[in-house]
């Protein structure tokens, strides 16, 4: 059916005016457009809605049953529209694991304080693009590459690769720091889908670790507590997710992870150049 959204506003203003002449003076236009709009509508239907009475006009027992089927209607377009209205007020940032570590409340506090027009949101989302391929959220920072073809994106910092292995490992609790070969002699826990380790770290190496796999970072702590096996990871993770029982180091030859924010290609959104600007900051002042 070819029908239209005002064709509903201006039968449903009439409906619940009584009258023709009260309904275009709340509308703001002419009787005679609303006349001809509904008129449209009855053709639709195939029937008349409406019928003229000396005080006005009255439903028709058609118009009856179209009456709330057409609020309804209405009542979801303008939540549609609100819902359009709030997105271009909310910039959400994915990611899997940390977010952006120990920058992360001071970006949101800076955010708030600079940005009043659009709020940001951050989406914890355990997917390898944090949610941004899904549609979840409209920037997403990631710790790996990001598909050219789709997704732009630029790295905004560095982070250390540390070990988190259990508290109460009798070979590594008063260490300071480890190396990659001593992580290679163990188990280690990795989360396959979001995770920044695999075996490539170890390429050329004399020894590969085995590996156990996990979902998300909390069953990877969980495992790691547990003293089922070690794992590596971002600096942000130990600034996020602090855990009893699980200790973090540094790994003094563990290579550099890239931090980077990536947007769909063909759609940045609002904010996105300040977005950069004050992480590109945060991680270049340390």
């Amino acid at each position: 059916m070819d029908w239209n959204l005002r064709e509903l506003r201006y039968f449903v203003t009439a409906a619940e005016e009584g009258s023709f002449t009260d309904a275009a003076a709340r509308l703001f236009v002419s009787q005679a457009a609303v006349s001809r709009t509904i008129a449209g509508l009855e053709k639709t239907v195939g029937e008349r809605l409406l019928r003229r009475v000396p005080r006005g006009c009255e439903l028709t027992s058609t118009g009856q049953q179209v009456l709330p089927q057409a609020r309804k209607v209405l009542a979801e377009a303008e939540r549609f529209t609100r819902f359009l209205d709030s997105r271009h007020g909310v910039l959400r940032l994915g990611y899997a694991w940390a977010a952006l570590g120990r920058h992360t409340a001071r970006l949101q506090r800076d955010w708030d304080r600079d940005h009043e027009a659009i709020e940001l949101q951050l989406v914890r989302q355990n997917l390898p693009t944090s949610g941004l391929a899904e549609g979840l959220c409209d920037v997403a920072v990631m710790r790996g590459p990001a598909d050219a073809r789709r997704f732009d994106s630029v790295v905004v910092g560095l982070e250390r690769r540390v070990v988190a292995f259990a508290s109460d490992d009798a070979q590594w609790a008063r260490r300071r720091q480890v190396s990659m070969a001593e992580v290679a002699q163990r188990t280690v826990v990795i989360d396959p889908r979001a995770g920044t380790t695999n075996s490539h770290l170890w390429s050329g190496a004399g020894q590969h670790p085995t590996f156990i796999e996990t979902t998300d970072v909390d069953s990877w702590l969980d495992s790691i507590a547990a003293g089922r096996g070690v794992g590596t990871t971002a600096e942000a993770t130990a600034h996020h997710h602090p855990r009893p029982g699980v200790i973090y180091r540094p790994i003094k030859d563990g290579p550099r992870i890239e931090v980077r924010l990536v947007w769909w290609r063909d759609e940045p959104p609002g904010g996105l150049s300040d977005l950069v600007d004050a992480v590109t900051r945060l991680y270049a002042d340390g």
